[in-house]
């Protein structure tokens, strides 16, 4: 199984809503660091598993529309509490509508809130 990675970081803001979380109910930022994997068990005709440069550019249409915003405030995020578990899967199921490559069976997108805390989302694809 080949697995092709690429990285960004932004800064985002939310409120975590629904329950009593202390510092975590106030708005604040994060730095968060994203990783999309992307995998499959062969290469095209080239030798890759995806273009990577289409592939960076779905991921920093997709990282721009959440980078300096409250995530409480878009629509992806309606009637949700807006952690990290609900970020990667729109995050991941965005990027998987994005990016199309008859070689892939797998994307995972993987979020760190901070140097401790993170979550993973992954789609097979059929």
């Amino acid at each position: 199984m080949y697995t092709l990675a690429v990285k960004r970081d932004f800064v985002a803001q939310h409120y975590l809503v629904g329950g009593d979380w202390g510092p975590e109910n106030k708005w604040h930022s994060h730095h968060y660091v994203l990783e999309l994997q992307l995998e499959g068990t062969q290469l095209d005709r080239h030798g890759y598993l995806v273009d990577i440069v289409d592939v960076e550019s779905h991921l920093d249409t997709v990282v721009a529309a959440f980078r300096d915003k409250t995530l409480n405030d878009l629509p992806e995020f309606a009637g949700l509490n807006p952690s990290i578990e609900h970020f990667s899967r729109i995050v991941c199921r965005q990027l998987s509508e994005r990016i199309q490559a008859p070689t892939l069976s797998a994307i995972a997108v993987t979020i760190w809130e901070n140097d401790i805390a993170w979550t993973r989302f992954r789609i097979i694809v059929l």
